[in-house]
């Protein structure tokens, strides 16, 4: 298959690989294959859809490596689940009586190009796994080849999401400032809340990478500069069951003690208890173009913070969420390391003829190559028997969990 044009596309939240990956892809392209033109469509599917794209100059071309300086995606994001037809059309981003589908194949068609790249999260790739089925199905002869970007590290066969570190890293560099609120109240809750819909892994991670800063930090604890006060005291992930109860008991201990009390809290911990209380209520559950509840609109930070605050008896409470921060950053360099190793496999694999999901395959050795989009899917869950996640919680003192109440 002789590819001379390629485009490229970012879909879904941002991370903070997209800028990243996008100048890797780029500069690899310039490397080993120059004459291969390369178009970027705005704003993802979006985009795509609606015919809207760039040429990348020669000019990008030369300074593709300033793309590794920013945070965000250069050429733009947007949530369109093309199987959606219906939300498709209420966007006006087809007819009706269109298939978004056949859409997207027809424009990419009419624009020349051989080989589409998604770069991602769960939803983006299953919508290029579903479109690569539909392209292969109807004989386009196009192949897609995706790099998977999601900050929840949530994408099943892939070991590590482009990005994931890099937020995790800036999760804790953000709660290392607003652990200090605690010196503003007597009996202080602090509750952090971390992106992760349905995998703790960000959350998780972000409490291991605060913990080691806090390592390096030197005390003085006799003028009131004492680490367990700025430590983590409770890690709740979606993975484990949280018995409210027992943890308000453990923590109120910690209260007394310490006179605060800091929580690192999964967006997506709880969901299914807030969901079915506001149903209990007659309240709508609001609801994304895929289905997924529109968690900045439950706040379940908030709801904790709620339930805990009077069991524990807190004075004052600070809910703070660190994700427009952690995933608007860029890149760090062991991300882009791992970026750019995925750029030349799916460089490699677009001249190959070859489609698929380029990234760390776990059922094979974390090898980097273009897993199979049928394996692609979403929402895989947090290993929480991971020892240096069971070492974490036995760290700070807490069960793995038992049953929720509230």
């Amino acid at each position: 298959m002789t590819i001379r044009k390629v485009a490229l596309l970012t879909a879904g939240g941002l991370a903070p690989c997209l800028s990243s990956a996008v100048g890797a892809l780029i500069e690899q392209y310039t490397a080993v294959a120059p004459d291969v033109e390369i178009i970027a469509y705005r704003n993802g599917y979006h985009g795509l859809l609606r015919g809207d794209s760039f040429v990348v100059t020669q000019e990008v071309r030369e300074k593709a490596h300033l793309l590794q300086d920013f945070g965000g995606s250069p050429i733009g994001n947007s949530r369109v689940k093309l199987t959606n037809i219906a939300d498709c059309v209420a966007r006006g981003l087809v007819k009706e009586g269109q298939d978004p589908q056949q859409v997207a194949a027809d424009q990419l068609v009419k624009d020349g190009v051989d080989v589409l790249h998604t770069i991602g999260g769960d939803d983006t790739n299953t919508a290029a796994a579903d479109l690569a089925a539909f392209l292969a199905k109807n004989n386009y002869g196009l192949g897609v080849v995706g790099l998977p970007k999601t900050i929840d590290n949530d994408v099943f066969p892939i070991a590590q999401s482009l990005g994931a570190w890099t937020a995790a890293d800036e999760g804790a560099h953000y709660f290392s400032n607003v652990v200090s609120e605690h010196t503003s109240n007597p009996r202080m809750l602090i509750v952090h809340e971390v992106m992760g819909r349905h995998c703790g892994w960000l959350t998780a991670a972000t409490a291991l990478s605060y913990r080691d800063l806090l390592d390096k930090q030197e005390w003085l604890e006799s003028f009131g500069l004492i680490r367990a006060r700025r430590d983590v005291h409770a890690v709740y992930v979606p993975e484990l069951d949280i018995d409210l109860e027992a943890e308000a008991s453990r923590l109120s201990g910690i209260m007394d003690t310490l006179g605060n009390v800091n929580i690192f809290l999964s967006e997506g911990a709880g969901v299914d208890s807030i969901v079915a209380e506001l149903k209990s209520r007659g309240e709508e559950v609001p609801v994304d173009p895929f289905g997924h509840v529109k968690i900045d609109k439950i706040n379940p930070g908030a709801w904790f913070a709620n339930q805990f605050a009077p069991m524990i008896g807190a004075e004052k409470v600070l809910v703070q969420k660190s994700g427009y921060y952690a995933r608007s950053a860029p890149a760090n360099e062991r991300d882009r390391k791992l970026i750019r190793d995925c750029a030349i496999v799916a460089v490699q694999a677009a001249l190959d003829g070859v489609s698929g999901l380029v990234g760390m395959d776990e059922n094979a050795n974390n090898v980097i190559r273009a897993c199979e989009f049928e394996r692609v899917a979403g929402a895989k869950a947090f290993d929480v028997d991971q020892v240096w996640f069971t070492e974490l919680l036995s760290e700070i003192g807490q069960p793995k969990g038992a049953t929720l109440h509230h």
